[in-house]
């Protein structure tokens, strides 16, 4: 057993890790029907008006604004016009075109009578009543009113949604540049490690941090590569942070303790930038700078590794994704039991939000459903040992 040589606080490990972070400024380009979560890398501008025509906004009658009245006046319907149709009709004074929502208006109208305005001059088929006078451009999506030609409708960085993508579409935009997803590489080590299908036999346990660690990468904005579960030898480590140097980043879980066993804090050497953080979970967590690739080591037991792969990892990919800072998300709550704590170290203690209460769910470091069952977490300063029933207390919500 070898001690820590010192522990740094949590503000202390999260600056080292992210002045050690450069964006990833890869391009890479791909269809828009696959372009959903990806961060634009370009600015977007209009090649035209959108849309680029005057527009009906809704189904009725196509008029001159002018020509509409104060009290009923019958209108003569001079032809039809659908969504799609190129059709020029000549619109005279009391005359109006009937027009479907999305129709291209004629040139000689400005206006659009809602149908519900409207009704059927008994015995005329060719004649309406129309019952309210419209004003210029009622009802009416004019030329450039959703985008102007030359405007900037999205800019570089923009994390792209359903309706961005919609704005492509309406473009006429296929495909587009987006940054490439960095590849980050998740390692999970330990002799007591399982793969998952085999059978477990004696004091053996499934690996949990791959499967964890891959789908909080996936789920901001970079590309999980998962490796082979490596023992605790100081070569097959040094061959597995090897092999996995191609990629942006290196995770590993497990071997970043004080043990016999935890030997990556001698692979990395002068490399390590930190090794411990005064925080409970997750109190062994490193971070090195090895040939210039970031390395995170986090704790093994599955609560302290996703819990500081969430406070840590996440900012850290986010950034080198190019990605929007993770937004979060407080709320307030009061505590429905007391919680007895160790004093030394900051806490992050799970909680499940039930109505305004908050109850505990953090069992021990090695337990995941600490963190299944668990709604957010509330932080507790060092020196408090007690956190009392009814006390007012800010949950922070997990957004994973």
């Amino acid at each position: 057993m070898r001690p820590f040589k010192s522990l740094i606080s949590d503000e202390e490990a999260f600056n080292i890790i992210m002045e050690n972070i450069r964006a990833i400024n890869e391009i890479e380009e791909l269809s828009i029907d696959l372009a959903d979560r990806r961060i634009l890398a370009e600015d977007v501008k209009a090649p035209y008006d959108v849309p680029s025509f005057n527009r009906s906004a809704m189904d009725g009658y196509a008029v001159r604004s002018g020509d509409t009245p104060e009290a009923d006046t019958p209108f003569r319907v001079v032809g039809e016009i659908f969504a799609g149709m190129s059709k020029e009709i000549k619109v005279n004074e009391n005359e109006c075109v009937k027009i479907a929502t999305g129709a291209s208006l004629p040139d000689s109208c400005d206006a659009v009578i809602m149908v519900e305005d409207t009704e059927a001059v008994e015995g005329e088929k060719d004649k309406v009543r129309i019952s309210k006078p419209v004003q210029p451009f009622e009802n009416v999506s004019r030329v450039g009113e959703d985008i102007k030609k030359g405007e900037t409708v999205l800019e570089r960085g923009t994390l792209l949604d359903p309706s961005k993508i919609g704005a492509l579409a309406a473009l006429g935009m296929q495909r587009i540049n987006v940054l490439r997803k960095p590849r980050i590489a998740i390692i999970s080590t330990g002799n007591e490690l399982l793969p998952l299908g085999k059978d477990l036999e004696g004091s053996r346990i499934y690996n949990i941090n791959t499967y964890t660690l891959s789908a909080l990468v996936e789920r901001n904005f970079c590309e999980p590569v998962a490796y082979d579960i490596v023992e605790d030898r100081e070569e097959e480590l040094k061959k597995a942070l090897d092999s996995a140097m191609d990629n942006d980043m290196i995770v590993f879980s497990g071997g970043s303790s004080v043990g016999e066993r935890d030997l990556l804090v001698d692979i990395l050497g002068k490399a390590v930038l930190f090794h411990g953080i005064k925080i409970k979970p997750g109190k062994p967590t490193m971070f090195a700078l090895y040939k210039d690739k970031p390395v995170l080591c986090l704790p093994g037991f599955p609560t302290s590794c996703l819990m500081n792969g969430y406070l840590f990892l996440v900012p850290a990919i986010r950034k080198m994704a190019g990605a929007p800072e993770r937004e979060r998300r407080i709320v307030r709550a009061r505590m429905a039991q007391s919680i007895k704590l160790s004093r030394g170290r900051k806490k992050n203690v799970t909680v499940r939000l039930e109505g305004e209460h908050a109850y505990s769910v953090y069992k021990e470091s090695s337990t995941i459903t600490s963190l299944a069952g668990a709604t957010g977490f509330i932080t507790v300063d060092a020196n408090r040992g007690l956190v009392e029933k009814g006390e007012e207390v800010e949950v922070e919500l997990f957004s994973w």
